[in-house]
């Protein structure tokens, strides 16, 4: 009776271990930032394809999309998540970060404490980004104006308030694979890295199983709104016949082809991707165009 109480004691112990080293953060190497300088200019560019100001401008009529105090809240299945200060702010924002704490939450969903960011936070298409556009992020942000408004916390139940577990779910679900693979021409290849990469259009518009991971098997096809209200839109799929002129028009202006007005979050999506390039939309729309023809 004590060896096999001993025995179960000696698996339960392993099993916790083999638990801790799997949810265990992974950081970047050291040497990824080190070996980087960020360019400030450069960085707007990526904080407008980021869609950074969508999420965490204030959530006041009129709010400024360069203070970025937070406060937005989304509700899941999950909980409620409050988007937090990401000004330069030392006290309340990320004005204290640097460079590779900068780097590690963008590309690795890990806070300068160590520990798991949740993935409402969509580092898991950031992860595909450039370490230098990252960097440039970086540079840029830290020119914006700092705010002091506490960032609010998460409103979540057990177990999903066990920040640890989110290393499990990293495990299932986070990786630097591109989705939209094949012989992609350089304007497809440059949309997939603005579509998968910096503007995460993924995270809306695939729908996601029980834990919260994205389908891939149905890239861009709408999705539930976490909400609960209504559905986001396919952007690919048999429902979806626009062409590249209607998805670069739309991105640029609002306008459907249809001559409707985007609403909701995606307004505050386009009014950043609107100020890229056309060449950059029209890459955008070849890429979902190339998408939809994915097998």
């Amino acid at each position: 009776m004590k060896r096999a109480a001993f025995v179960v004691l000696a698996l339960g112990l392993l099993g916790g271990a083999a638990a801790w080293f799997i949810t265990r953060p992974s950081p970047l190497p050291a040497t990824v930032s080190q070996r980087l300088t960020g360019d400030a200019a450069a960085g707007e560019r990526i904080f407008l394809a980021g869609g950074c100001a969508s999420c965490h401008m204030g959530t006041q009529d009129g709010a400024d999309p360069k203070v970025l105090r937070g406060g937005a809240a989304f509700d899941t299945q999950f909980g409620t998540f409050y988007a937090p200060n990401i000004s330069p702010d030392p006290d309340h924002g990320i004005g204290g970060w640097s460079q590779a704490d900068f780097l590690n939450a963008v590309m690795r969903g890990i806070s300068p404490q160590g520990q798991h960011y949740y993935p409402a936070f969509p580092y898991t298409s950031y992860a595909k980004a450039d370490p230098q556009d990252v960097a440039d992020l970086y540079a840029y942000m830290m020119t914006l104006p700092a705010d002091a408004t506490p960032s609010r916390a998460h409103d979540l139940g057990f177990p999903f308030n066990i920040r640890r577990s989110v290393g499990v779910w990293k495990a299932l679900y986070m990786n630097r694979d591109w989705v939209v693979t094949g012989d992609l021409t350089a304007e497809e290849t440059q949309g997939r890295y603005l579509a998968e990469a910096l503007a995460h259009c993924a995270e809306c518009h695939t729908p996601r199983d029980m834990l919260g991971g994205m389908q891939t098997a149905n890239w861009l096809q709408g999705a539930a709104n976490p909400s609960g209200d209504g559905r986001i839109p396919p952007i690919a799929g048999e429902d979806f016949t626009w062409t590249a002129f209607d998805i670069s028009a739309y991105l640029e202006t609002g306008f459907t082809p249809s001559f409707d007005v985007a609403g909701g979050s995606m307004a505050k999506v386009i009014a950043n991707l609107g100020q890229l390039d056309k060449a950059e939309l029209d890459a955008i729309a070849a890429y979902i165009l190339r998408a939809d023809k994915q097998e």
